[in-house]
């Protein structure tokens, strides 16, 4: 442990928390009714979508009987009246999801959830594309429904073509490992070549490419419908891995094709495809095989198909753009890391009508936008800030829309800026409110989600000025609100910084219970601490936290070197060097809260899962009797049993590095874990798959070190809902109070 001189040199002063006793009204918050229907964040709609002509805004929302289960409503901007278009529980027949379905949705982060998960609008604006139980319909602005016919059983990735819309056009999906297209009122045809080999995919994302690139689309239609950009992939080279999937009622066993780290990769190709599958085409990726299908993107006038080609080591980023009646490509401009660092990849661009490119990079050290035209970059955003998202552009008035933390780290604004004179950025959002946005193609309309410590999400429409001009949902707290009961017990969040060991500053968030003077209290030190992450914001938080709070903890959180929006020098310095900078950060932490009055020392409990559950590991190993006791759930334990995109993204790849990995790893330390340690882990997981927690078993157990574990059969890399949620923090709280990290009496 450093000692305390040391650590007075690396601390910032904060305020003290005041004890202050519970309001006598206040009704504390439980863990059962945080994962209890209604939501306590409130009505938050998800996939909020304005319709092409910009006339109707679209939300799925959740019922108020099933908090993960959403129907599709619309809002006639003319009118200013809500209708009901898709009753999730009036269509469909509850068909039990394909495998193929269910992991594609945990990819997407949205395997928990019941209903309409998605839908698309057609390009007349006249009726959306709805899929439901395995099923395609077609919902009018009427509250009517039309089954598209054909479709048959798990069809992924439905897409409905740009040129047209209700009255023709084409709809694609992908069944049975190939591509299907037909017009509307028609049935689909396949497109793509029937293969023997079970190893090829048509018109479907490769796993690494769901899993870590954020792409689940593995075909892109032309603009004028004219032509379809399709993937292939070939799984053979795949090593196959055997991934149990053991439920309360047995083990079910699949035969995955998984790219671990240091292993081939599916061997990928782009084909452009006429709608009639009469004329195929490959595209051109350049002599090497192994390399990533980033991004794929038509131009505005359908004659370039450009592809974002990324190499194996992740350290080069090639535009190419192609000719689609020859398949010939060649790179418009390359992107290169910087000596140590990684390409990260990012949805922040907009190829505009006079064929620039607005462009996002990290080139200068920080993320920020760029104008490519000519063959000339132009900077349009600078400084020791990063710009998160490219909102819209607005060619006509010739402004950008983005959002970026350059006036506070732990929110992001909403700004514009005029491209002509982009040194004048305008703010459009309000201080003190962490923002996201979309915009309409035309940049007229903005869609604005806002929240705070103390607002759960709002969501807007507003000109291209920020100026509001109607709630999708206000989510007021009034009494009315789910949370309104507990209220009165909520506690402030508090932020601050302290410094690193090399003088970075670090940023933390603190949420204190009712303390009485002269007490000290417990701590829940929650942590991710991962590559591509934030979780220190000022905005809105699960309500866990308050429950958490309402039991007598004091809940801690910091982001580590290594996490987001920080900038490159930030972000990698974990690169090659997993479990050590991310770790001494979070003990700073520790020895930070150590100083405070009202902190009891001895009770400090650490918390983190999948990447967190693999810091809680190291955490233990690296400082014992620093932490009281730790909980890791989902660890990833062994580096070589992830997937090759994420892993050699930051560690490189094993066969020429093995002595990162085995460093890395929170396998060949195990035994230097005194503390005591719950592993929880779903026994499903096919993301930190259940390997990593039975090698960590094996590792303790032939060590002698004792420790306590909480299986939850059937359950992926999310292990929630309303009876099991409250089930594992019942099992989290049971453990601490065994080891005597209980509040003050």
């Amino acid at each position: 442990m450093r000692n305390l001189a040391l650590l007075a040199a690396l601390i910032v002063a904060q305020p003290a928390l005041a004890a202050e006793p519970l309001p006598v009204s206040a009704t504390p918050l439980t863990i059962a009714r945080v994962f209890a229907s209604p939501s306590l964040n409130g009505p938050v709609p998800r996939g909020v979508k304005l319709s092409p002509d910009g006339k109707w805004l679209t939300v799925l929302r959740s019922r108020a009987d099933d908090r993960e289960r959403y129907d599709l409503w619309g809002y006639d901007r003319a009118s200013g009246q809500w209708t009901m278009l898709v009753d999730s529980t009036a269509l469909g027949g509850g068909r039990a999801l394909s495998e193929a379905e269910k992991m594609q949705r945990e990819r997407q982060r949205i395997g928990d959830l019941k209903g309409i998960v998605s839908y698309s609008w057609a390009a007349d604006s006249k009726a959306l594309m709805v899929p439901l139980d395995g099923a395609l319909y077609l919902a009018g602005l009427d509250g009517k429904t039309t089954q598209i016919e054909g479709v048959g059983d798990g069809a992924l990735n439905p897409t409905l073509s740009p040129a047209t819309g209700h009255g023709g056009g084409y709809v694609s999906f992908v069944r049975d490992r190939r591509l299907w297209v037909g017009a509307l009122g028609a049935t689909p045809q396949p497109v793509t070549p029937e293969e023997s080999a079970a190893t090829v995919h048509w018109g479907e994302a490769e796993f690494v490419a769901q899993e870590e690139m954020a792409r689940f689309t593995g075909h892109w239609w032309a603009p004028d419908d004219s032509h379809v950009a399709v993937e292939r992939f070939d799984e053979a080279p795949v090593g196959v891995v055997t991934r149990a999937a053991i439920g309360a009622d047995g083990t079910k066993t699949f035969d995955q094709r998984y790219p671990a780290a240091g292993t081939p990769n599916a061997v990928v190709s782009l084909w452009v495809v006429t709608p009639d599958g009469k004329s195929r085409v490959q595209v051109d990726l350049g002599p090497d095989p192994d390399i990533y299908l980033a991004r794929v993107d038509w131009a505005r006038d359908g004659k370039t198909l450009y592809v974002q080609r990324e190499n194996r080591a992740q350290t080069r980023l090639d535009m190419l753009a192609v000719d689609p009646k020859t398949g010939k490509a060649q790179v418009l401009f390359t992107e290169s890391a910087a000596p140590n660092t990684w390409i990260n990849l990012s949805d922040g661009y907009r190829f505009l009508k006079d064929g620039s490119l607005i462009w996002w990079s990290e080139r200068d050290g920080h993320g920020h936008l760029w104008r490519f035209a000519k063959g000339r970059w132009n900077q349009l955003t600078k400084g020791p800030w990063v710009v998160s998202a490219l909102v819209g552009v607005d060619e006509k008035a010739g402004k950008a829309y983005f959002t970026a933390n350059r006036d506070d780290p732990l929110a992001m604004q909403l700004y514009a800026l005029d491209l002509a004179h982009p040194a004048a950025i305008k703010l459009l959002g309000e201080p003190g409110f962490d923002h996201s946005a979309t915009m309409d193609k035309a940049g007229q309309t903005l869609l604005v989600t806002r929240s705070s410590s103390t607002q759960p999400p709002q969501v807007y429409v507003a000109d291209a000025a920020g100026q509001r001009l109607a709630w999708v949902e206000e989510n007021r707290l009034d009494t009315a609100h789910p949370l309104a009961p507990y209220l009165a017990s909520q506690r402030p969040a508090q932020f601050g910084t302290i410094k690193a060991a090399d003088g970075t500053t670090l940023h933390w968030k603190m949420i204190a219970p009712a303390m009485e003077p002269g007490k000290r209290y417990p701590v829940l030190f929650s942590h991710y601490g991962g590559p591509h992450s934030q979780v220190v914001t000022r905005g809105w938080a699960s309500p866990l936290e308050q429950a958490i709070v309402a039991k007598g903890f004091i809940w801690f959180e910091i982001d580590n070197r290594g996490s987001a929006n920080r900038g490159v020098a930030y972000e990698s310095q974990i690169r090659h060097a997993m479990g050590t900078v991310e770790v001494a950060d979070q003990l700073a932490g520790a020895n930070y809260l150590k100083t405070l009055p009202f902190v009891d020392p001895a009770k400090i409990a650490i918390y983190g899962w999948s990447y967190g559950g693999y810091m809680t590991l190291k955490m233990l190993q690296a400082n014992q009797g620093v932490y009281a006791a730790g909980i890791a759930g989902a660890p990833v334990t062994k580096w070589g049993l992830y997937d090759t995109h994420y892993t050699e993204r930051y560690l490189g790849d094993p066969r020429a590095v093995p002595e990162v990995y085995a460093k890395s790893d929170a396998l060949g330390d195990a035994a230097k874990i005194t503390d005591p340690l719950l592993l929880v882990h779903g026994m499903s997981d096919d993301n930190v798959v259940f390997d990593n927690s039975t090698a960590l078993v094996a590792k303790l157990q032939a060590n002698e070190v004792p420790f306590e574990m909480m299986l939850y059969p059937g359950y992926t890399h999310r292990v929630g809902g309303p009876k099991i949620g409250p089930h594992l923090w019942d099992t989290i709280f049971a453990f601490l109070a065994r080891h005597g990290v209980t509040p003050p009496k």
